[in-house]
């Protein structure tokens, strides 16, 4: 080991008698001649008497005077929940709440990206995360019969390609440019929801897309539908007047 000469300042030594810094801290102080390799999200730093470097305590992890929290990350040795002092964990400085992702700390509100593919936001000790690449359906035509979606080196996203197999591109008899009802290629069957009736009473109709069809092509399709009857109308009161005579007639 090689001595590393102790600085005029020690960190975190303020809240402690001399008598006990002087315990805990000797001078010289003697480090490792190499620091110690650090989990992820860890960094570096002086240990509490500021003389060697150490890996900094995540949220969560024991701490004491010698082992210090990241305070880069806003962390805090809390001795509220330790009895005599012993048994403290590392927390936040004030009352936020923060999140924990792969070894790293987030503050609250913070946004980050985990990876290349994800953004999320850490809010109320727990994160929330939408999708950066497109999640979208691409069905089967007769250009493009096997679509598969394919990572890409180089890129973050998977990129969509079209496999080519020895099949025909049509399955005689074909008519007017239209394929027959046995399709050359298999149909991934897709369509969304059924819409809300049209009608809060009576007869109505209700919506959807769908490729559920002989050529496997998205269409509107529509359906009949009744949400409840409609209550019996009052019947309508008839009007009687005179007869009127017009000219000529009799």
């Amino acid at each position: 080991p090689r001595g590393t000469p102790a600085g005029t300042s020690l960190a975190n030594t303020t809240a402690l008698p001399l008598q006990v810094c002087a315990q805990l801290c000797r001078r010289p102080c003697y480090c490792p001649g190499v620091p110690p390799r650090c989990p992820r999200g860890s960094p570096l730093v002086l240990d509490g008497c500021g003389c060697c470097k150490i890996c900094a305590r995540r949220l969560g992890e024991p701490c004491d005077f010698l082992h210090v929290c990241d305070q880069s990350q806003g962390l805090v040795c809390d001795y509220s929940a330790a009895p005599m002092g012993r048994g403290a964990t590392c927390n936040f400085e004030d009352t936020e709440e923060g999140c924990e992702v792969n070894g790293r700390v987030y503050r609250d509100g913070e946004v980050f990206q985990p990876s290349c593919k994800l953004q999320c936001r850490c809010l109320d000790g727990g994160f929330t995360c939408i999708p950066l690449c497109q999640e979208d359906i691409r069905l089967p035509t007769p250009d493009c019969p096997y679509p598969r979606r394919v990572e890409v080196p180089g890129k973050c996203c998977p990129e969509w390609i079209c496999e080519t197999r020895d099949q025909p591109l049509c399955t005689f008899p074909c008519h007017a440019g239209l394929l027959s009802p046995l399709l050359p290629y298999p149909c991934q069957e897709w369509s969304t929801e059924w819409s809300a009736c049209s009608a809060t009473c009576g007869m109505g109709f209700s919506t959807r897309v769908s490729n559920q069809n002989r050529y496997c092509r998205l269409e509107t399709q529509r359906r009949l539908c009744m949400a409840r009857p409609c209550p019996n109308a009052p019947m309508a009161r008839c009007a009687f007047a005179a007869p009127v005579w017009l000219p000529g007639y009799t």
